[in-house]
């Protein structure tokens, strides 16, 4: 258990879905460390006349927020999008605190998630390899012989994450180095390996086709060969793929079996070396054929919602 003052802040962004919003808080004030724990809530401005009704209604709803130890509201009087919000957000709150927890508006946690995150926080602090802390993971079957309760892999989380000021300094949101990085093809090939969908996507940002700080991010910790902390049972299920939803489709490959939530202490692996048993899981799930499948159900999900109309 952490004493409460040295708790990380909570950092919760969200935008026009209050049915996913209300959950969300309904369950983070589920948490264990709720009552001990700083809330900072950013809410993005609406991006035409018909989003408004739906801000207003998630406004609402957090001024009615309570069951933290301190909620601090940021109302965005424009949108900004989601990734201006999260980078400008988190650093604000960083610049407070020195580390934090984010959540976005579509992530339903464990009564534990908070024991998990701060304990991971404490334990990594002075590990500069590990770059973050998930708190989801795939429904993997852990190993009879692994003893820990969480492991590591190369590659970032976007669904209930930590980090610390120094890593999060690390990164160039500007990517200034882009074409160095696509002319180096031993360093492609490495960011590749770990999910052959992240070039792509580093790609697409850079030609402005999204607009992600979670790429940028991803890139930020393989350029530095960090790792990123992942749970064996996970502590996060993401009940965001609607069509309000900011970056998700309607088929949801993601969905995962949670952790009962009645363990407050965690064992933490000291060697940041990966296991192969999550290696080859993590790979699979990234890989060409797995995403081609769920592209599909996506998109057949997608017209059953358009005939269903």
């Amino acid at each position: 258990m952490n004493a409460p003052h040295s708790l990380a802040p909570i950092v919760l962004f969200g935008y026009k879905r209050p049915a996913e919003i209300q959950q969300t808080l309904d369950a983070l004030r589920a948490n264990y460390l709720a009552s001990q724990s700083d809330l900072h809530v950013f809410i993005d401005g609406p991006k035409k006349p018909a989003d408004e009704p739906k801000v207003a209604a998630v406004r609402a709803i957090v001024d009615a927020v309570d069951g933290f130890r301190n909620v601090y509201r940021h109302y965005a009087s424009e949108n900004r999008g989601l990734a201006t919000s999260v980078i400008t957000g988190v650093s604000a709150v960083m610049a407070q605190y020195g580390k934090v927890i984010v959540l976005e508006d579509d992530l339903l946690t464990t009564p534990n998630f908070l024991d998990y995150m701060n304990s991971a926080l404490t334990h990594y602090a002075h590990e500069p390899q590990l770059f973050s802390i998930s708190g989801y993971t795939f429904p993997f079957t852990k190993p009879a012989h692994y003893p820990f309760d969480a492991y590591v892999f190369p590659r970032t989380s976007s669904w209930g994450w930590a980090t610390w000021a120094d890593r999060w300094a690390k990164a160039d949101w500007s990517v200034a180095d882009y074409d160095e990085f696509v002319a180096d093809k031993t360093r492609y090939r490495q960011f590749a390996y770990f999910g052959s969908d992240r070039p792509r996507m580093l790609r697409r940002w850079r030609t402005k086709e999204i607009d992600s700080w979670a790429i940028r991010w991803c890139y930020a910790q393989a350029k530095h060969q960090g790792v990123t902390l992942y749970p064996t049972v996970s502590k996060i299920r993401n009940i965001g793929f609607s069509l309000d939803s900011t970056n998700t489709s309607g088929y949801n490959r993601y969905e995962t079996i949670l952790d009962p939530g009645t363990r407050q202490t965690f064992t933490f692996p000291d060697s940041l070396v990966c296991s192969s048993h999550y290696v080859r899981g993590m790979r699979q799930r990234f890989s060409l054929p797995t995403r081609l499948t769920s592209r599909v159900l996506s998109d057949l999900t997608r017209m059953r919602r358009h005939l269903s109309f």
